[in-house]
């Protein structure tokens, strides 16, 4: 089960099993799950081969597969036609292939990186590093990382003006998976330095950021809310028996 903090300084949904909390830092509220790497899931297309686009369609394809999803957030950055800008690994299978080129915005900026469930084991790689999908289920690509073995991504200045809502995933050194969201409500935003640093005060080495101001996270009765259409969406289900 996961942890809940008393730090819910906004409203905060209700949810059967109560996993999602409320963290501040430096002023800024954020939303935070934390998760076993078992329960992670990053969907993109049905059985069909049709793009889901919509969270509470992703909830739906969870379901008619026998998964109850906790939380479903959108994953990596993605071009024109919600086709994701990298690599995208579902169920086993490689969806979109690694992309290492380079470009212009924040998915360009380098280094970016991967995230990975290989063998029941989450962690956050270098897309240089990224050479072998065998034992990967899933897979998401995006940039830049946030945090690798713990540094900071050497672009982001800690005096930065550019405040914005972001979400990002990162691995913690007990092997969970952290993934935290802005509270888009909120009239102070985290720069990218100062969202890195987040994830360093959740014990996370290793963070990579997904998307900014399109970002959600929904949860409980959320779940059926239409929003924001996205490619990859990353989502945490419930463990047998909860």
């Amino acid at each position: 089960m996961f942890r809940l903090l008393a730090l819910c300084l906004v409203f905060c949904p209700v949810l059967a099993a109560q996993e999602i909390v409320k963290e501040e830092e430096a002023g800024i509220l954020y939303r935070v799950i934390v998760a076993k790497p078992s329960q992670i899931r990053v969907v993109w297309k049905d059985e069909k081969q049709n793009q889901l686009k919509q969270i509470p369609s992703a909830a739906a394809f969870l379901r008619q597969n026998g998964e109850e999803p906790l939380m479903i957030t959108n994953g990596g950055i993605y071009e024109p036609g919600l086709v994701p800008s990298g690599l995208l690994i579902q169920d086993g299978k490689e969806l979109n292939p690694v992309n290492r080129r380079d470009g212009s915005g924040n998915f360009f900026l380098k280094p970016n990186g991967v995230f990975v469930i290989r063998g029941g084991k989450a962690e956050v790689v270098y897309t240089t590093d990224y050479r072998d999908s065998t034992g990967v289920s899933f897979a998401v690509q995006s940039g830049p990382l946030l945090l690798k073995d713990g540094n900071t991504h050497p672009v982001f200045k800690a005096n930065s003006k550019y405040r914005l809502h972001r979400n990002g995933i990162g691995v913690r050194k007990d092997g969970k998976v952290i993934i935290a969201i802005t509270d888009f409500r909120q009239a102070k935003h985290p720069t990218l330095y100062e969202f890195a640093d987040f994830f360093r005060t959740q014990g996370c080495e290793d963070a990579l950021f997904l998307d900014g101001d399109i970002s959600l996270m929904r949860s409980g009765d959320e779940l059926g809310k239409r929003g924001n259409q996205f490619a990859s969406m990353i989502a945490v289900v419930a463990e047998a028996g909860e």
